[in-house]
């Protein structure tokens, strides 16, 4: 089982009306919860931890969660409202406006923190995005990295938002301490020239040395790459006419995840030994996925029967 520990929001998404109108519709979203949206549609066995709302948009996440197959046994519930993130789109790259403040996602604390079986822990733990930014749910994301890192697989994604992040040194900190703690991370190149150390695949391996096993770099059309201290891996991505990006390495990630889940790779040693061959199945599997979320408005991934 893969527990996919993040946001979940709306996204308002830019359209225009039968009257010509520009218009915003609600959209479920969240970078953690489209990642396990995606995973629940491939048929993977995913649950979902994050604080969401009793409000009509908390139903209408928690409605999307059960349509897309993912466990809901985690989530922590309250009457506090959903965060909302408005979108435009330049040229097909989403750019997003936050209004986040006392949400039912960003307070969530470690008081709300799910208790796991040891006999029978969860494969892999996933984190990223924007709800490692406030507090105080940022601190218990990474409370729980801490507490489970050495007894299951964790992914993280940064999923850097620069303009969401009110005190950038305090949050590089938080994601280098996060970075130490994971098997499988991923960047963006955009993500990797926030961390300022260059935004190519030297710049990604950079952070083999602060203890991931396998770091992944993507790179929007031109490929996705995977990383380890024995060489690295690269993929291109098929060939689509793109709507948008939103979600696109969200879904990613979970391509990627379900692979290795696939072929019963998620464990921390196998993550450690991964071999040529599974690096390249696992991003084939990503850019696979991505690209048909891309080929459609919104973060909208498919369904493993529609995968070429």
């Amino acid at each position: 089982m893969i527990i996919c520990c993040g946001e979940a929001l709306i996204d308002m998404l830019p359209r225009q009306s039968a009257a010509g109108e520009k218009v915003f519709l609600p959209c479920a979203g969240g970078a953690v919860f489209n990642t396990a949206i995606a995973l629940g549609r491939l048929g993977n066995k995913v649950e979902f931890f994050s604080g969401i709302s009793s409000d009509f948009f908390g139903e209408q996440l928690l409605s999307t969660l059960e349509s897309s197959n993912v466990g809901q046994r985690y989530v922590v519930r309250s009457g506090q409202p959903t965060t909302l993130a408005f979108v435009t789109l330049n040229n097909g790259q989403a750019q997003y406006a936050f209004y986040d403040e006392n949400t039912a996602g960003r307070l969530l604390s470690e008081q709300d923190l799910p208790v796991f079986d040891r006999a029978t822990p969860p494969s892999a733990l996933y984190f990223g995005a924007i709800s490692l930014i406030p507090e105080p749910c940022g601190s218990a994301y990474e409370a729980l990295m801490r507490r489970e890192h050495r007894h299951c697989v964790t992914m993280l994604d940064p999923n850097i938002r620069p303009g969401f992040i009110p005190d950038p040194e305090a949050h590089k900190a938080r994601l280098l301490r996060m970075i130490a703690m994971a098997d499988i991370v991923k960047f963006s190149d955009e993500d990797l020239a926030w961390f300022g150390r260059g935004d190519d695949a030297d710049a990604a391996a950079s952070f083999l040395a602060e203890g991931p096993s396998v770091v992944l770099l993507t790179r929007g059309g031109e490929g996705a790459t995977a990383l380890t201290r024995r060489g690295q891996v690269e993929v291109a991505v098929p060939s689509v006419t793109v709507a948008d990006t939103v979600g696109a390495g969200d879904t990613f990630n979970a391509g990627f995840l379900a692979a290795l889940d696939d072929a019963g790779l998620l464990t921390k040693e196998q993550v450690a030994a991964l071999d040529e061959a599974a690096l390249r199945e696992a991003l084939d599997m990503g850019v696979r996925v991505a690209a048909v979320t891309v080929s459609r408005p919104g973060a909208n991934p498919p369904y493993r029967r529609e995968l070429a």
